[in-house]
């Protein structure tokens, strides 16, 4: 038997990649709180022992014949998970199991998704805390609703809502970032639950430089996911009034229009036009899911 919220089963996916020093421990800790529930290990390629000792611990597991990425590991688990509700964690020891119960509380009410959300303090470092600040200010701003933290890997949705996403989310990281616009955009309901996370057990798995870049894409793929033309329509504007700018600075001094205005001109247009045409292949694709 699984643990049931309302007649619905619920499953437990965490992705892991050499974890081994925290993995017993996490699945011991959601075992101890919901004894019935569906543990599912997603173990992306590790090569220390992860699969075993999570077997041990009594985890279902999957094992990736090599690693795929959090996300692939993400989608793994969603596929594999038979309950109606899945609640997804990290499998470092930074999300407490207790936690879940207030999630699903939420869960309750009506929601469709519900994302621990992580307090002040609970960031690995004052960088990464100011990347979030910033994604979540962007995201509110493209959603019309307040996005507490955008990034939390944390988090308790609908499964079939959630499968129909799959095949927007990346293989690598972010999937949080992807999972939450396409919810929004799809006019779901998500919330949030105040939470804190604790310090890591062993290594990151993230590359200052190597995903601070993909870290950077984030804030385009916010952009393209939910709403391009308010990412596209001021940048267009902004061209606009440079070429305006440009065009009245040379009428005053020479009465002439040079190729530099029509050259902005042009452009705005142009990425106005892109814009409009990313608002319609958006539309499509939340209008062909299931």
């Amino acid at each position: 038997m699984k643990e049931v919220l309302n007649n619905h089963l619920i499953s437990v996916v965490l992705p892991a990649k050499n974890e081994s020093l925290a993995i017993e421990s996490t699945v011991a800790s959601i075992r101890a709180e919901f004894p019935n529930a569906e543990i599912i290990v997603v173990d992306d390629g590790s090569n220390d022992g992860t699969a075993s000792l999570a077997i041990n611990a009594g985890a279902k597991v999957i094992t990736h014949p090599y690693s795929k990425g959090n996300g692939a590991a993400i989608k793994t688990g969603a596929r594999a998970a038979t309950g109606e509700t899945i609640v997804f964690m990290d499998a470092d020891g930074q999300h407490n199991p207790v936690d879940i119960h207030r999630l699903l509380k939420q869960m309750e009410q009506g929601h469709d998704m519900v994302v621990g959300a992580r307090q002040k303090g609970s960031q690995a470092n004052m960088g990464r805390g100011l990347a979030n600040k910033f994604y979540n200010k962007l995201a509110s701003w493209m959603t019309g609703h307040q996005v507490q933290d955008l990034t939390s890997g944390f988090r308790v949705v609908d499964a079939m809502k959630f499968r129909e996403f799959l095949y927007l989310l990346p293989n690598g990281f972010s999937y949080p970032t992807t999972s939450t616009m396409a919810f929004f955009r799809a006019g779901y309901s998500v919330t949030y639950i105040p939470i804190h996370a604790a310090k890591r057990i062993g290594k990151s798995h993230i590359r200052l430089w190597k995903d601070g870049a993909r870290f950077l894409l984030i804030i385009f793929k916010i952009g393209t996911l939910f709403s391009p033309l308010k990412i596209f329509a001021p940048i267009a504007l902004i061209i606009f009034m440079l070429a305006s700018g440009w065009y009245g600075w040379t009428w005053f001094h020479s009465e002439r229009f040079t190729n530099m205005s029509a050259l902005l001109y042009t452009g705005s247009v142009v990425i106005f036009l892109m814009g409009l045409i990313s608002e319609q292949i958006t539309a499509l694709m939340y209008q062909g899911r299931k």
